[in-house]
């Protein structure tokens, strides 16, 4: 028997896709290198969403408002930001192998 996730129902469609939408540009083939760059050059991890958000490095990088992530995101329920973050976190499994070991400070766990 596979392990098969648990459907969640999203309360706020609007914020959710939107904040979608900004990490699938994010992590876009040819936009991914600019993100890691971005967020060496601020020191922050990763893996470290919140801290992302309160910088506005994805406002920067998809050419939104300022504050505009950290307004959806604060939108959203505490069950909405979670499946924000684990969508996240599955986005950087998929960065490149080399680009990980690239920029590996920031993808390194403390």
């Amino acid at each position: 028997m596979a392990f098969e996730q648990a459907t969640i129902r999203i309360e706020n469609e609007r914020a959710f896709g939107e904040l979608r939408a900004t990490l699938d540009q994010v992590f876009a083939v040819d936009r991914v290198t600019k993100l890691l760059k971005k967020l060496s050059g601020q020191n922050i991890r990763i893996r470290d969403l919140d801290s992302i958000i309160a910088a506005g490095t994805l406002d920067v990088l998809c050419g939104n408002r300022l504050g505009a992530t950290r307004v959806s995101y604060q939108a959203l329920t505490v069950s909405d930001q979670a499946q924000v973050r684990e969508l996240y976190l599955s986005k950087i499994e998929e960065v490149d192998p080399e680009l990980r070991l690239k920029f590996k400070k920031l993808f390194q766990y403390y």
